[in-house]
C-alpha cells in the first residue's frame, strides 16, 4: 500500500527505525514505595527476615501463597537492607531455582550479603532435603562471589525455620 496517497507527507513524518545490537546498561533505583520500617532496618536475625517477609513480599501484587515464592533480601556490610527481590514463582510444592538469578541483583546492587526466603504452601517450614541442597549450592556460589549467604529462612503458617539454626549450614 501506497501511503503517499493515503496520507500525503506520511513517509516523510514516520520513518521506519532499528534498535542498535549493542550492550544495554542497567539501572538500578530504590524502592520508594516499599520502604523499610525502622525496626526492620537490621536483617540479623530470622525474626527479622520472617517480619520483612510478612511486610513487603506477602504484601507483593505478584505473589501468590497458593504456590512456593523464593525471594532474596539484599543486604549491605552491615546487615541493613538494600532492597529485596522476588525470584521464581513455582508451583505448590516446588521452585526452579538457579544462582545466576539469585545472584544477579545482589551483583548489579553490590550487595555483600543475601538471605534467602520462600514459603510452602503447606503450612509447613520444615525444609525439604531439596531445600537444604539448593541451598548449601547457593552457599557455594556465594562464596565464588565474595556475596555471603546468612541464611534460608522457609515461611509457613505463622511460623518459619532458619536452615542456619537448624545447623544445615557449613561452619
Amino acid at each position: 500500500m501506497n501511503t503517499e496517497n493515503f496520507l500525503p507527507g506520511f513517509d516523510t513524518i514516520v520513518t521506519p527505525f532499528k534498535f542498535p545490537a549493542t550492550p544495554h546498561e542497567f539501572k538500578i533505583t530504590p524502592l520508594r514505595e516499599c520502604p523499610t520500617p525502622e525496626s526492620l532496618t537490621f536483617c540479623e536475625t530470622p525474626d527479622h527476615a520472617a517480619g520483612y517477609w510478612r511486610l513487603h513480599i506477602a504484601a507483593n501484587p505478584y505473589f501468590n501463597p497458593e504456590c512456593e515464592c523464593l525471594a532474596v533480601v539484599l543486604l549491605n556490610v552491615r546487615k541493613k537492607v538494600k532492597g529485596h527481590h522476588i525470584i521464581s514463582t513455582g508451583t505448590q510444592d516446588t521452585i526452579l531455582v538457579h544462582p545466576r538469578e539469585v545472584f544477579r541483583l545482589a551483583v548489579m546492587t553490590a550487595a555483600s550479603g543475601i538471605v534467602l526466603m520462600h514459603n510452602h504452601p503447606s503450612g509447613e517450614s520444615s525444609p525439604s532435603e531439596a531445600d537444604i541442597k539448593v541451598t548449601r549450592d547457593l552457599i557455594r556460589g556465594g562464596q565464588l562471589l565474595k556475596i555471603e549467604v546468612l541464611d534460608h529462612v522457609i515461611i509457613g503458617n505463622n511460623n518459619f525455620s532458619s536452615l542456619r539454626e537448624l545447623g544445615y549450614f557449613y561452619n
